[in-house]
């Protein structure tokens, strides 16, 4: 038998992101659960990291008032698309499996800070949080709803925009929101809008930025087509902190950036505005 004896086997060192966050601004590592007690937000730079629906329902809801609605409603693949990576209902399908969600946007009833509202929350990690045929139809009804039960919409975007494998299904979905929120304006209610990191595409470009007060958490980025795209576009040289939320607010198309941690008091404070 020799003095040493060599195993093959490699030593079980866990991944660095199971045991490291990074923040996506400016790169600091902390530990996970540094990251996760202080709700996703960068100590270091203050970047406000990306949530699920059910983080941000937590933390915007009242306790035990939030009732989903409208969970039976999902996505619609009428073009049977498919591409070189495989076809849109099996990509569907596992993303609805590992979310748990059935589309890019939870809505419910709640109360937030004692004040009863219609709830929707977008998530991106469902499909970059998209817009087709079933969030648009969510948001429809949660708007028809609203109307009925005299309740304030409250809508948290987070979107990468329009759905390209539901076609021009889903571009539709901007016209068919934006004239259900119309209604709900028409109906004396109040529609507060929540933009989040990151709001682009068709979601920006239609009900995230119809709010009777746009919001959004400090260094979002929001806007509509790709910075290279207007770049390449317009043959000039953008502002580095063009699309961010604080461009946006000085230049008037955002009404106020708020904290994370302020964010339920900050609705809350608007619904009293409005005596709801």
């Amino acid at each position: 038998m020799g003095w040493f004896e060599r195993k093959d086997e490699k030593p079980k060192i866990p991944p660095a992101k199971a045991l490291w966050a990074i923040c996506p601004k400016c790169y600091s590592h902390m530990e996970k659960s540094v990251w996760k007690a202080n709700n996703a937000i960068c100590p270091k730079c203050n970047y406000h990291g990306r949530l699920t629906a059910r983080e941000r329902i937590a933390q915007t809801a009242d306790a035990g008032t939030f009732a989903e609605v409208f969970r039976e409603v999902s996505y619609s693949d009428h073009l049977a698309f498919h591409d070189a990576t495989g076809d849109y209902k099996t990509k569907v399908e596992a993303t609805i499996a590992k979310t748990g969600e059935s589309e890019s946007i939870v809505m419910g009833t709640c109360k937030i800070g004692g004040h009863a509202a219609m709830l929707g929350v977008m998530d991106f990690a469902f499909m970059g949080g998209s817009l087709g045929t079933g969030t648009g139809e969510k948001i429809a009804r949660a708007c028809e709803q609203a109307i009925a039960e005299r309740r304030p919409l409250v809508i948290f975007s987070a979107s990468g925009g329009a759905r390209m494998h539901e076609g021009i299904l889903s571009l539709m979905q901007m016209a068919k929101t934006s004239a259900a929120i119309a209604r709900v304006k028409e109906a004396g209610l109040p529609f507060i809008s929540v933009l989040t990191d990151p709001t682009t595409g068709g979601v920006s470009a239609s009900y995230a930025m119809l709010g009777d007060i746009n919001i959004t958490e400090p260094r979002a980025l929001i806007g509509f087509a790709g910075r290279r795209v207007i770049e390449n576009t317009i043959h000039q040289k953008l502002p580095a902190d063009f699309q961010s939320a604080e461009y946006l607010e000085k230049h008037g198309f955002i009404d106020r950036i708020v904290e994370r941690k302020d964010m339920k008091a900050f609705i809350a404070k608007m619904l009293a505005f409005w005596h709801f």
